[in-house]
């Protein structure tokens, strides 16, 4: 009798900043993949011989490279099927260093190059990497906005470095030139030093890489120094955390974002009305992406026909599918998606508004 009841129980590691002031993107992360994993157990889905259960093993690496590399020992100690994490560049990249040494297959939402050119074959993004994201900036700020010479801030992160460092290479390209090259940090709330030293130079635009948290009061004092140009930034401060630091001071703010907006999504819509039945509340940036990434392990799974980690690999590796966020998901030979997508945001009235769109091939 006990047989008729077997399951084969498979468990997804994820880590994310779940404390502290990126845990909204951490929260967003997480809802997308638990939408995803409620699902594939809604459907019975048999993998291994028995009816699969899907469950998240959840930890908080505080969006610290150290804690994240304890985080990921705990996570393959814990027996993982595979790994749906981490949120930050500078998390993913050292733990992504464990989970290869342990075999274990990774979808992470970071978007540093560095991640994928490690040359593991366990390395898989959720979006599209900063260097497809910076190129497009680079040549918005330059084409689009008219800025001739662009001051460039950094937080010295992974993911702020990294994206600045495009920017900053396509800028030239597009035949701009760099004044100033300015460095924070993403604890830091007083840019005024900085930016009095960018207004000196003449900046015509600030391209700032970093989280929301900063781009925030970046904006506001940018405002009170009177230094009337375009502050450029990520996907990170696409949020309304931004709009609610920079206050009044917001417009006129550009952000792009890996990937585009939802209602243009493949199912974006299908995907909306499922998040806000389940969580009361509107999906932020990254939801969708991490709904797509655990769907993607899943549906790999799924070919192999099983959860074990040395049977579907390959099965992630080639795979091809049509998502929330894309109709046409796959990967190349280093873990990126082939589909470059990324969105221009300015803030208008308050509000984020779309500017502008960009899909190709990254083949």
């Amino acid at each position: 009798m006990g047989a008729a009841h077997a399951e084969t129980v498979v468990r997804f590691g994820f880590a994310a900043p779940l404390t502290g002031p990126q845990s909204h993107y951490g929260e967003d992360m997480r809802n997308g993949l638990t939408l995803a994993i409620e699902e594939a157990n809604a459907q019975g889905l048999t993998l291994d011989g028995d009816k699969a259960r899907f469950v998240l093993v959840s930890k908080d690496d505080q969006a610290d490279p150290r804690t994240a590399v304890q985080v990921a020992q705990q996570i393959v100690d814990e027996d993982v099927n595979g790994v749906l994490g981490h949120f930050n560049s500078g998390t993913t990249i050292p733990a992504s260093r464990v989970y290869n040494d342990a075999g274990l297959p990774q979808i992470a939402m970071a978007t540093s190059p560095e991640y994928t050119l490690q040359g593991y074959d366990t390395t898989f993004r959720m979006m599209t990497s900063d260097t497809q994201q910076g190129a497009a900036v680079g040549l918005f700020i330059v084409q689009d906005l008219g800025a001739k010479k662009v001051a460039l801030i950094d937080d010295r992160t992974a993911y702020g470095q990294g994206l600045t460092d495009q920017v900053a290479k396509a800028v030239q390209k597009a035949g701009g030139s760099i004044v100033a090259r300015e460095y924070t940090t993403d604890k830091a709330n007083d840019f005024t030093a900085i930016l009095t030293s960018i207004k000196s130079k003449g900046a015509d635009a600030v391209f700032f890489g970093g989280l929301d948290a900063q781009s925030g009061p970046m904006r506001r004092q940018m405002r009170t120094l009177g230094l009337e140009v375009p502050l450029v930034s990520g996907e990170m401060t696409r949020s309304d955390t931004f709009l609610r630091l920079a206050g009044d001071a917001a417009n006129g703010t550009y952000a792009s974002l890996a990937g585009v907006p939802l209602e243009t999504m493949a199912q974006g819509e299908k995907f909306a009305a499922a998040y806000e039945a389940r969580f009361k509340s509107k999906p932020g940036v990254y939801a969708p992406y991490a709904y797509d990434g655990a769907w993607n392990m899943i549906a790999a799974m799924q070919e192999a026909g099983s959860s074990k980690p040395e049977k579907y690999l390959a099965k992630l590796a080639g795979l091809t599918r049509s998502g929330a966020t894309s109709e046409n998901i796959a990967y190349d030979d280093k873990g990126d998606l082939n589909e470059v997508a990324v969105t221009i945001y300015e803030v208008k009235n308050g509000q984020w508004e779309q500017v502008k769109t960009i899909v190709d091939s990254a083949q």
